[in-house]
């Protein structure tokens, strides 16, 4: 039976001709699982990859999507990638957009397209590129941690949707270095009054969260929340 990493890394592969386009990232949930020593993907939050897309690479982009192995679009939403049926060994793939020239985080907008529509989320523009990853001979294009723990914290879900994106800010801090909390901290100390705010909110939700199987740990990062919420509340 093929394994969750297994699955993750057959589909980042069968997507390597979008991979290779410069400015587009891997985001999402399931940057705490690629960067577990060796990938060990045992953090299965969520079963999809999401490919972040820069507006001004989008005709790039198309321009390799033939070249994508196994998945094809979905009938309901382009901007979804869903394995064939001949391919169980692969996941969803999520295409999203990404402004980096929005100033406000909170603002967000559909770019329409025949062939890969995207709705590009404001959230996503806190996001800059860090070091990519190389896995299994895999070329693998990451976001720096601070940017995604961010805009993980500032995206508006309630309930379960928002627990798991929470779980993610877990995982990230796992895999933090000290440079990387203090880009945490200063990329809130530069949101709205009112974005710190749910941002604090949401530090204390995650503070006081449980373990899930297979999932990240948030007390294991405890220590760490409790120095953000004490370095904002000095800001």
């Amino acid at each position: 039976m093929l394994s969750f990493r297994d699955r993750l890394l057959a589909t980042l592969r069968a997507a390597e001709p979008v991979l290779r386009v410069p400015g587009v990232l891997v985001v999402g949930s399931e940057v705490p699982n690629l960067l577990e020593p060796g990938a060990a993907a045992t953090l299965v939050v969520s079963q999809d990859v999401d490919l972040a897309v820069p507006v001004d690479a989008h005709q790039l982009v198309k321009e390799r999507l033939g070249e994508i192995v196994g998945l094809i679009p979905s009938s309901d939403e382009p901007s979804v990638w869903i394995p064939r049926a001949d391919r169980p060994d692969l996941i969803e793939l999520n295409f999203l957009g990404l402004d980096p020239s929005i100033v406000d985080p909170m603002d967000s907008y559909e770019k329409p397209d025949d062939r890969l529509p995207l709705m590009v989320f404001g959230p996503l523009s806190l996001l800059s590129e860090g070091p990519s990853l190389e896995i299994d001979g895999l070329h693998i294009p990451m976001p720096r941690p601070a940017g995604l723990a961010v805009e993980k914290r500032i995206t508006d879900r309630s309930g379960e949707k928002g627990d798991r994106d929470l779980l993610v800010v877990a995982g990230l801090l796992c895999h933090m270095t000290e440079a990387d909390v203090a880009h945490v901290t200063a990329l809130i100390r530069r949101l709205t009054p009112e974005l710190r705010h749910a941002v604090r909110s949401n530090l204390t939700i995650l503070s006081l969260l449980g373990s899930r199987p297979a999932m990240p740990d948030p007390r294991l990062v405890r220590e760490a929340v409790v120095r953000l919420l004490r370095d904002l509340e000095e800001s």
